[in-house]
């Protein structure tokens, strides 16, 4: 029951180390550095809304499977998903040794893999697209739940960042932030969006966008972040 339990939310890899040890005081509450990342299909709720049930559920199956090979893969922490939704956390409560490139990484393989899928759902008519948004800053990580239902989450502004972030991504977008952008030490190849005002966020965000193809057009950012870079 406890292996179970931890194998919920942690990569079945992660939740054996835990279980081996015997210390779960890793998933206690505390402050910790992550990156956290949403992700959702754009479309989804006008397909699910006149598609049939069996069509719905087999579109998530599809969704599902291939995102969960790449979060195990990554050994991170899926904390919650609903419908077409997920947030997952980088570096929480498993340490990750360069949290915003592995994170970042993952969000690539994440969109081509998707992408793959939306090829052909849209052959079939469904017209889906895929978004992404990804934050790094300190939160408050932690177990939470009650007896029957123990979940691992995490609480700050860094996941409303995300979160916004992703929503305010269009099909193929994988929008970041300027903490995980500056992290990224041309590692990966990114476009300076410049700024944005996010809704429920006071201020203007800077937003940049992960490119999946080199772009050789794109300048040097003046402020130091690159804006294009490689893996």
């Amino acid at each position: 029951e406890r292996m179970t339990r931890l194998k919920r939310f942690l990569a079945p890899q992660v939740a054996e180390l835990v279980e081996k040890a015997g210390d779960e005081r890793i998933l206690a509450g505390q402050r910790a550095e992550v990156v956290a990342v949403f992700c959702d299909l754009r479309g989804f709720t006008a397909f699910s809304a006149h598609a049939a049930p069996e069509d719905i559920m087999q579109l998530l199956r599809e969704y599902y499977e291939a995102l969960g090979a790449i979060i195990t893969r990554y050994e991170v922490t899926l904390t919650s998903f609903s419908a077409d939704g997920l947030m997952i956390l980088v570096n929480a409560p498993v340490p990750c040794e360069e949290p915003a490139p592995h994170a970042v990484k993952m969000a690539v393989d994440m969109q081509e893999a998707i992408q793959g899928l939306i090829s052909g759902w849209r052959q079939r008519g469904y017209q889906i697209g895929f978004g992404m948004g990804l934050a790094m800053g300190w939160a408050t990580v932690g177990r939470i739940g009650y007896e029957a239902r123990v979940d691992y989450t995490a609480i700050g502004n860094v996941v409303n960042l995300a979160s916004r972030l992703c929503s305010s991504a269009e099909d193929r977008q994988t929008l970041i932030d300027y903490s995980v952008a500056r992290h990224l030490h041309d590692k990966v190849p990114i476009v300076d969006l410049g700024t944005r005002q996010l809704k429920g966020l006071d201020g203007l965000v800077r937003v940049f966008n992960v490119e999946t193809k080199d772009r050789p057009d794109l300048a040097p950012n003046p402020n130091g972040v690159p804006r294009k870079a490689r893996l």
